[in-house]
């Protein structure tokens, strides 16, 4: 079975990221977004549309 080593960026704070090495996930609408830390996490939560875009 091969392994997603898809790399994303992090909506908060920009930095890459590895999808499988992620934080957490959030989804927002029908979108899922992938997180580095508890810090980017929180802020995505308390204002995820000024991430968004």
């Amino acid at each position: 079975m091969k392994k997603n080593n898809k790399v994303l960026r992090d909506p908060v704070c920009g930095k890459k990221i590895n999808k499988n090495k992620a934080y957490a996930k959030e989804t927002y609408g029908k979108k899922e977004y992938y997180l580095c830390c508890s810090l980017c996490q929180s802020t995505f939560l308390k204002e995820p549309e000024k991430f968004i875009n």
